[in-house]
């Protein structure tokens, strides 16, 4: 009797279990949009601030002053606290984001290749300047220096910007590698600033008899020191490269990722977006390729190629 009643009990759960399955399946399911999300906080009911580094392209008391409007604009936009986090080297913010100590960078290109290639950091987005999503590597020297090309500056004096930088550091030993030269057999003596306009008064001041700068930072300073136009010439441009993005790491939310895109992607839209732009001299983001970054990856080889003869 028992095992019957059992038996019944069995088979009247397994049913009510079928028709609880079918229902629920026959729902349909709801839509989720991610840029309707709010940060989930953490348990003590504290949102998490989001964490914004920013590569030392530019000096640290220069990038608080040109990326603070942005950082405002992002917190008022997401609803959550943004704090900037600022480091001396660019591999050194490149280690933030692979320990996930930071959601979002802005970095140099070759930063980007070399995250992308050691822990799959990502493309977020990409400024257009003027509209143009390039930038160059520019030489200059002191305006009343002899130096008309890069081949006049054998035995001089080079500051380069930061290991990891593209265009001041590979790409003048990308020119050096064609010319089957290197730094030490090629310049008199060599030196790291860690940002562009620190270099570019390493020049104009006489530390340096050149440098290699990235052209955005170049014409950023000659806008806001026209003094500087005096000091110093441009000797060499280089072909046009992918522009600096914006990144995350590889674990960041789906949420968190989708939030940002549509606040940067529309903030031109917006008259208090636009105020941030301008300081940042950006007309707007859009999204990015990584095979914009291709040439990066082959001037790497090439420069790789000829250390190792």
């Amino acid at each position: 009797m028992r095992t019957r009643v059992g038996r019944f009990l069995t088979i009247v759960w397994v049913a009510l279990l079928l028709v609880g399955c079918s229902t629920a399946s026959s729902e349909p399911l709801p839509t989720v949009h991610l840029h309707d999300l709010s940060p989930v906080p953490t348990p003590d009911g504290h949102v998490e601030p989001l964490h914004v580094a920013v590569a030392a392209i530019i000096s640290p008391r220069g990038t608080l002053e040109s990326y603070q409007p942005l950082m405002d604009y992002l917190q008022q936009e997401l609803g959550r606290p943004v704090e900037l986090v600022q480091r001396r080297t660019y591999a050194e913010v490149n280690d933030l984001v692979r320990r996930n100590e930071v959601d979002v960078a802005f970095v140099c290109t070759r930063a980007y290749v070399e995250g992308k290639r050691q822990f799959g950091m990502q493309l977020l987005a990409v400024p257009v300047v003027h509209g143009q999503k390039v930038y160059y590597s520019q030489i200059i020297v002191k305006a009343d220096s002899p130096y008309h090309s890069f081949a006049d500056l054998r035995g001089a004096v080079f500051a380069f910007t930061d290991p990891l930088s593209n265009s001041g550091y590979l790409y003048p030993n990308v020119l050096l590698a064609r010319m089957h030269e290197t730094p030490q057999t090629f310049f008199s003596r060599t030196f790291f600033t860690y940002s562009h306009d620190n270099a570019i008064h390493a020049v104009a001041d006489g530390v340096a008899d050149a440098a290699a700068v990235d052209s955005l930072v170049l014409q950023y300073a000659l806008e806001r020191e026209p003094d500087l136009r005096n000091k110093i010439r441009v000797i060499h441009t280089s072909e046009p490269f992918g522009m600096p993005p914006v990144v995350t790491g590889p674990d960041i939310r789906p949420q968190t990722k989708a939030q940002l895109q549509s606040v940067l992607f529309s903030m031109h839209q917006d008259p208090r977006g636009r105020l941030a732009l301008n300081v940042l001299d950006v007309d707007r983001f859009v999204r990015a390729s990584d095979a914009d970054y291709d040439m990066i990856r082959e001037m790497i080889r090439l420069v790789e190629s000829q250390s190792s003869k």
